[in-house]
Formats: C-alpha cells, structure tokens, sequence
C-alpha cells in the first residue's frame, strides 16, 4: 500500500466514523434549540396573556383548542374573548400565569409541550395540566394543538 493509499483510508476512516457522531451532535444542538425556542415563546405568551397581538402570533390560524371546560375554540374566538377582556372580570385582581413541570419532546419541526400551568389571582390559584403542540412553519413557532384540563383541588381528608 503507497503512502497516498495509507493517507486515503486514514482520511475516509476519519470522516467516515466521525460523521454518525457530528450528525448526532448537530441533531441535539437543533433539539436543544427548538426546546428552547418553545419554552421562551410559552414564558413570554404568559406573561403577555391578556395582549390580542401576543395570541396571533402564539396560535396558528388553524389551531385545535379545547379549553378546560372541554369546549372547542377556533383562533379567532380566543382571540376575540382576548379582545374583549373575557380573561379578567371587572373587579377581579390581575391574573398572572406560570409555566411549571415542563416535559418538552422534540421531533423535527414539531415540539410537544406538557405542562403545568400556575394560574394566580389575588389569593386565589389555579392549577391546569397543559399539553400543547407547536410547529415551525416559516421559521417560526406556533401552537398548532392545545388540550388543558383543570386539576382537582385537594380536599383535606374527612375527620373522624
């Protein structure tokens, strides 16, 4: 074997055995980056909750919502409830809303998102487990499916 050959195959063994692992890397980097997209773009939608122009831009035209009281909601209907301030009743303290337990599985352009949503008002707190699904169309992310389902208060145990 002439030392071009020996210099070949050193050079197609190399590339050729770290490619797999530079593929995997890329891939968990691209991961990483979609997760973390996501969970910005849900921080920031929750923080912005009661802001129309923030709920354009977090549901995508057409989105599969059903609400907690297992209704069905269009886009345009959440928007529009937005809109006229459906969140927040006249004398009710300011809503805020937090993101916790957050499990996110990335696959490609799609990232499914389960969490548990802290929704606060005055005194009051409300908890929802959460399950959204966001896609990358564009470039940009947005919920394409959402399921949230209130989670029973505990009630203390019965006395004896």
């Amino acid at each position: 074997m002439t030392i071009t050959s020996k210099i070949l195959l050193f050079v197609v063994l190399m590339f050729g055995t770290s490619s797999p692992a530079w593929a995997q890397t890329t891939k968990q980097k691209s991961n990483a980056t979609a997760e973390q997209q996501v969970i910005t773009l849900l921080r920031e939608f929750l923080s912005k909750v009661a802001d129309p122009a923030m709920h354009e831009r977090f549901w995508a035209d057409d989105v599969v919502y059903t609400g907690s009281n297992g209704k069905f909601r269009s886009k345009a209907e959440i928007v529009k409830n937005v809109r006229e301030g459906g969140l927040k009743k006249p004398g009710d303290p300011e809503p805020t809303y937090g993101a916790e337990d957050i499990t996110t599985h990335v696959y490609g352009d799609t990232v499914v998102v389960a969490f548990r949503l802290v929704h606060h008002a005055g005194e009051i707190v409300t908890n929802y487990r959460n399950t959204g699904t966001f896609l990358r169309r564009n470039g940009q992310w947005q919920v394409v499916a959402w399921q949230a389902t209130k989670v029973p208060e505990e009630t203390p145990p019965a006395e004896k």
